[in-house]
């Protein structure tokens, strides 16, 4: 039986992803689904700066709620932090067979422990916790190549109907939100009992 590509957008400087990150790998395996890997950078998939200000203070309370029921560390990181560089090592974290542990650790970093996962020394510590090597992780993170891959994917998304993250996507259907995750999980359960 042929697996169901789940595609999932991210940005790493969302506090909704962070919460996504803690279930979203356990769908894929629960439903061998195949990933479709679509990390964006910068401001892609969150709210525009004028809107985020008045949006931010809703969100970390909101956010906050959540993290209290799932029993996860909730420190936002500080406001400068600019997701693309972890955003552009998570291609390399795939290639290299790592990017569950990547993803995690990352989040971690930024949400969990209020840290700037744009600095070098920051990345250097996910990915001695992810099993990686930093120098190349480092390196990738600056790489123009995959740089332009994270703008790749927002056209992607853009295409696609996508306005926010994460964004889960199983053929035409699009779920928004990591409060959507369970009715991914439906449809997911749907598709296997079809094709049975």
């Amino acid at each position: 039986m042929q697996a169901v590509e789940l595609e999932i957008f991210f940005n790493f400087r969302s506090p909704y992803c962070y919460l996504a990150s803690k279930t979203m790998f356990g769908l894929l395996d629960a439903y061998h689904a195949r990933l479709a890997w679509r990390p964006l950078g910068g401001w892609h998939g969150r709210s525009p700066p004028e809107r985020a200000k008045k949006k931010v203070p809703l969100a970390r309370q909101d956010v906050g709620r959540f993290a209290r029921r799932l029993g996860i560390p909730f420190n936002p990181p500080p406001p400068e932090t600019d997701p693309t560089r972890a955003g552009a090592a998570s291609l390399y974290a795939e290639e290299a067979g790592c990017l569950r542990a990547y993803v995690i650790e990352t989040m971690r970093a930024a949400w969990g422990e209020g840290r700037d996962i744009g600095r070098d020394e920051v990345l250097r510590d996910i990915a001695a916790r992810a099993g990686m090597d930093a120098d190349v992780l480092l390196a990738a993170a600056d790489d123009p190549e995959r740089r332009q891959r994270l703008e790749e994917h927002w056209a992607r998304a853009e295409q696609r109907g996508v306005f926010g993250v994460p964004t889960f996507v199983v053929g035409d259907q699009l779920f928004w939100g990591q409060d959507r995750i369970e009715f991914v999980a439906d449809h997911l359960r749907e598709l296997r009992l079809a094709r049975l």
